[in-house]
């Protein structure tokens, strides 16, 4: 493992007392880094295993080939990282205060950005806490073998968070947490220490609601815990690189990146603690900007202004691609058109065809305008700047 492995030879000398305290240092110090919750568990994830093969037989994975890359590396961590026998789980709130979501989505002119990527990069500073959690680990006992991951490989967090005791699957296949909803980063340390585990979150609490189902716009949760990636406004704004399935255009709405609608339906989210991490604040007015002011940036804003967020990955292109779509479902104007017009001759043919549809898209709605008397003065304004 990195970082040493000096303490899997002294490890012997650690008494099972001296290791359950240990594991309440941990919980301490993660506490004290900004975590909400620390929980311990092993390697076995056979069950899990299984469902993820399932998964992938059924290519509900779409494009995002890394999550059959690695073969069972991603369901045995000792193969990912040898000599780990214990994986410390995190969670780490990120909703900021005074951000609205049911509200900006009910405001068509306006772009919807998925809560979790307003502020900076989070793999970073999760990265980073779970780095100085294994530092005080080391002062503690010395030398030992780690490795810490957030998000960024094959790693399967939702299963070994609730293992750990940290949540429990909702049909929307999210990590639920009775005390803090959904929206929460996970983060894990894998280390050969053996310490005490937590007991698995084994009570499922949601019973015969179904609110994340009826709630997605594309019907992406095929099943309870699954979740068919192909029709994820998620995946089809982010993972996806090519033209976003015409069938699905419509039901984004004004959602640009990502998608929080199975979650902010869920009763538990209404448990959510707000974050107190000044990194996940809201840059660039991204949680109420309008779409086309968003449209109208250049790609060296774009890209200056997303240093360091999580939004930059999808480049520019799939950025106007995915506004495209936006404001061909806002409701029309001139302001509309004439920003889609702009850009009606784009270089890149991938944002052309989707510019064409949204044009498309004001035309009819124009046309349904003009057969209401007034209507089309009603709309004419630039007030959706």
């Amino acid at each position: 493992m990195s970082n040493s492995t000096a303490f899997a030879r002294s490890d012997g000398a650690m008494t099972d007392q001296k290791l359950a305290r240990l594991a309440d240092l941990i919980k301490t110090w993660g506490r004290e880094l900004g975590f909400q919750q620390v929980g311990i568990t092993d390697t076995e994830l056979s069950a899990h295993e299984d469902h993820l093969d399932a998964w992938l037989e059924k290519s509900y994975h779409g494009e995002m080939g890394f999550m059959a890359k690695h073969g069972t590396k991603r369901t045995r961590p000792g193969e990912l990282e040898p000599g780990t026998q214990r994986i410390i789980s995190v969670r780490m709130d990120y909703l900021p205060a005074e951000v609205e979501s049911t509200k900006v989505l009910g405001q068509p002119a306006r772009a919807y950005v998925s809560r979790y990527a307003l502020g900076r990069d989070y793999h970073k500073l999760i990265r980073k806490r779970l780095a100085l959690l294994a530092k005080k680990i080391e002062q503690e006992v010395g030398s030992f073998g780690y490795r810490a991951f957030v998000d960024s490989a094959p790693v399967m967090e939702r299963a070994l968070a609730q293992k750990a005791g940290l949540g429990w699957f909702g049909k929307n296949a999210m990590l639920l947490n009775p005390k803090a909803g959904s929206l929460f980063f996970l983060g894990e340390l894998y280390t050969d220490l053996p310490l005490p585990i937590d007991a698995p979150f084994e009570h499922e609490h949601c019973g015969s609601c179904s609110a994340c189902r009826t709630a997605c716009p594309t019907g992406a949760i095929v099943d309870d815990k699954v979740v068919d990636s192909r029709k994820c406004i998620s995946y089809l704004t982010i993972e996806l690189h090519g033209a976003i399935p015409v069938e699905f255009r419509r039901s984004m709405g004004n959602r640009i990146y990502g998608c929080d609608d199975c979650q902010l339906v869920c009763p538990f989210t209404r448990f959510t603690r707000m974050t107190q991490e000044d990194d996940f604040a809201p840059r660039h007015d991204l949680d109420r900007a309008s779409l086309i002011s968003l449209f109208g940036w250049g790609e060296a804003e774009f890209l200056n202004k997303n240093a360091g967020s999580p939004i930059r990955r999808i480049g520019y292109q799939r950025w106007l691609r995915n506004i495209a779509i936006g404001l061909g479902n806002a409701p029309w104007s001139e302001a509309v058109e004439a920003a889609l017009w702009a850009r009606r001759a784009y270089p890149s043919a991938l944002v052309r065809e989707h510019v064409a549809w949204a044009l498309e898209e004001q035309h009819l709605k124009r046309g349904e305008l003009i057969t209401t008397d007034g209507g089309l003065n009603a709309y004419s304004s630039s007030s959706l700047r």
